[in-house]
């Protein structure tokens, strides 16, 4: 018999993944660094996401002016989620954690800005009874300030602060999974 897990982590069975808003237009407003570290983080966690069965929701902050979920994430996802409000909660039709059906009332959160749309986003997720995940190296803003502010704002309102690879060896959870070599495969490309 196993011994029981930590109700702290991650269970791909729990999950979803959620990324606001990293469109082109916006992106395009943080450094080239920023950036480029942004995409590569949001599409390891929708690659992960995608090996282990996670699901993943897209969501766009008024795509008819600041255009479309960059290239590199759009095929992780049939549907963006358009929306106006900055938190995304409201757009994805999600109930409440406690009327959830599926089960899945861990929520992973990437993409930006991390002081607007990421932050009121994580705060009515822990407001809606979600165990509420930030992947911080999966996070940008256009300032240094604002984002590391908004970092412990969330942190202490209850969001569970972790890492994009952290995410991902939760979700696999043992060596024996069936998708672990495709998950080691997905770590050793993120590394070169």
């Amino acid at each position: 018999m196993n011994p029981p897990r930590s109700h702290e982590l991650l269970s791909r069975r729990s999950s979803r993944l959620l990324v606001v808003d990293v469109q082109e237009k916006l992106a395009a407003a943080m450094s080239s660094d920023t950036q480029q570290d942004l995409f590569e983080s949001c599409r390891f966690l929708c690659q992960g996401a995608q090996i282990l069965q996670v699901p993943v929701t897209l969501t766009e902050q008024y795509p008819q002016g600041l255009g479309p979920t960059v290239a590199s994430l759009i095929e992780f996802t049939e549907t963006r989620h358009a929306k106006k409000r900055f938190s995304a909660l409201e757009c994805t039709g999600w109930p409440t954690a406690a009327e959830a059906i599926d089960d899945r009332f861990q929520i992973v959160v990437a993409g930006m800005e991390t002081h607007v749309c990421v932050q009121q986003t994580v705060l009515d997720l822990l407001a809606a009874g979600y165990q509420t995940y930030v992947a911080v190296d999966a996070l940008a803003a256009r300032n240094q300030l604002d984002h590391e502010i908004a970092i412990q704002r969330m942190a202490n309102s209850g969001a569970i602060l972790t890492t994009a690879e952290s995410v991902i060896f939760e979700w696999c959870e043992t060596a024996d999974a069936a998708e672990f070599k495709q998950i080691s495969a997905l770590i050793k490309s993120r590394a070169t």
